[in-house]
């Protein structure tokens, strides 16, 4: 039967109403540039792959957004200042998680202390919850237990370094911005098999959305083969690239960051919005943005 004007124009007034879009808990970032673009931070629950070229900028933003929280946990009036004012209707996790596998806990504070000032840097050290998986990484290798600071691994029982590191999330991870650092160490490691890694961060995007805040994993850049990259961003949802980039008129070299993919997030940015940001670090504002720079 042929459809007429009539019959269009009742079906067209029989669709529902639209109904209110359902509000998003954020986020915050701690880089104000970045907050105000995305509209006051990242999606609460966010599994967020940091990859990067070495020195481009990764770490150095993670310790600026663990800083900023424990500093606005520390300081509540002075929130505007510390995150901006596109984030008042964000809601801060009440902590920070932090997990090596290789790097300890007192390398991790001297790089913050070297590259921060001292405020950044006790507010971190304060407010951060350490788990140093060394001992189970480093149990079958050449490396002496007093390197590690660790007693004997061989004294210890043999454990699952995924299985470990489940544990600890479970127990640590709600209303947390998480960090580990790094799938790099993971993916390198006779310990791990590389289809079990690719599980795992499968696994620790469905059990974020439940823990109410955000979960960054770094990855160096280059280190894997390019499929292997492809599947751990596939298994998140988001991914934040940081590289260095060399102006052909010039020898001087600019860092980078940008959004490759992120879920519920590209698809509301305008689009003079994605963009590559030039990235400078401040001793006292940490990772900030220079300006945007229109990805063509």
């Amino acid at each position: 039967m042929a459809l007429t004007r009539e019959s269009a124009v009742f079906s067209l007034d029989a669709l529902p109403a639209p109904t209110e879009p359902m509000r998003v808990r954020k986020v915050p970032t701690g880089i104000a540039d970045l907050d105000s673009i995305v509209n006051g931070g990242f999606p609460s629950g966010s599994t967020i792959l940091l990859l990067g070229d070495i020195g481009a900028g990764m770490q150095e933003y993670i310790y600026t957004a663990a800083s900023k929280t424990a500093l606005v946990h520390e300081r509540p009036e002075a929130r505007r200042y510390y995150l901006g004012d596109h984030c008042d209707d964000s809601e801060l996790p009440e902590r920070v998680c932090y997990v090596t596998f290789s790097r300890s806990k007192e390398i991790i504070l001297q790089e913050l202390a070297t590259s921060f000032n001292g405020e950044y840097y006790r507010a971190f050290r304060d407010r951060t919850v350490f788990k140093d998986f060394s001992a189970a990484y480093f149990r079958h290798s050449a490396v002496p237990a007093s390197w590690t600071h660790q007693e004997d691994p061989f004294d210890l029982p043999s454990t699952n370094l995924l299985e470990e590191l489940i544990a600890f999330l479970d127990e640590n991870a709600r209303d947390a911005v998480v960090v580990i650092d790094s799938l790099t160490d993971l993916a390198i490691s006779d310990l791990v098999e590389p289809k079990d890694l690719v599980t795992t961060v499968k696994g620790l995007q469905r059990a974020a959305k439940g823990w109410d805040g955000l979960v960054y994993l770094l990855l160096t850049r280059g280190i894997l083969e390019r499929r292997q990259e492809q599947l751990l961003m596939d298994s998140t949802d988001g991914c934040l690239v940081f590289e260095w980039r060399s102006s052909p008129r010039s020898s001087t070299r600019q860092r980078y960051m940008y959004l490759e993919k992120f879920t519920g997030v590209l698809p509301h940015l305008p689009r003079d919005k994605i963009a590559r940001f030039p990235t400078m670090v401040s001793s006292y504002n940490g990772l900030v943005v220079v300006y945007m720079e229109r990805i063509s």
